[in-house]
């Protein structure tokens, strides 16, 4: 399975052990890494670079700029996304967790901290195709909200602003509501500026004076 247009994934790894006593452990991971690496290629990826987790700066992620963080996360997934998040706080990401991690305590700050899919023991090539297609999908709707909601809540500013200079204009030139709000509006066509900026700028005056 695909996942439609080719995505370009970030992969954080952890780094392979450094002692002798750790090669198993090395050996281990580095198959686990193959096996994760080679499903996202057969998935149509394209993977832009395999980073340790805790040398992950935002700048090196700017400049990437990929579609979707995949964290292979053997153990101790919660420091793993942690350095994630840190460096995609100024632009999010979908970022999906693939861990053998069994701890599942903190799977509600993960997702909270962006996370879009959070997979345990799940490697297979077949599996992991629909992971990311719903990860991408959640990550999409998530940011739908999010503008949305800050849609909604500039228009509520916006109406605050305009209703506190009809108050101005209702009590300094003794205008009827609707007359004050006639005249924001004439005021913003005639200079070409939003209705919010007219209303600020009399607020400006009026503090003023």
């Amino acid at each position: 399975m695909t996942v439609g247009p080719a995505l370009r994934i970030l992969v954080v790894a952890p780094d392979s052990p450094a002692s002798a006593d750790a090669r198993p452990e090395a050996e281990r991971q580095a198959e686990r890494s193959r096996l994760l690496q080679g499903s996202l290629l057969e998935n149509g990826c394209t993977i832009v670079a395999v980073l340790p987790a805790d040398a992950l700066p935002g700048e090196r992620v700017a400049q990437l700029d990929p579609d979707l963080i995949v964290v292979d996360a053997e153990s101790d997934a919660r420091a793993a996304l942690e350095h994630v998040v840190l460096a995609t706080r100024d632009r999010r990401r979908p970022i999906v967790l693939f861990t053998d991690d069994g701890d599942v305590t903190h799977v509600s700050d993960a997702v909270a901290a962006g996370v879009c899919g959070y997979v345990i023991a799940g490697l297979a090539p077949g599996r992991i195709g629909a992971v990311l297609a719903v990860a991408m999908a959640r990550f999409r709707h998530e940011q739908r909200l999010r503008r949305e909601l800050a849609d909604a809540q500039s228009e509520l500013e916006e109406r605050k602003v305009v209703e506190r200079a009809k108050g101005v204009l209702m009590e300094r030139q003794r205008l009827g509501e609707g007359e004050a709000y006639a005249r924001l509006r004439r005021a913003a066509m005639d200079r070409g500026l939003r209705l919010r900026d007219v209303a600020q700028r009399i607020l400006d005056v009026a503090d003023l004076s």
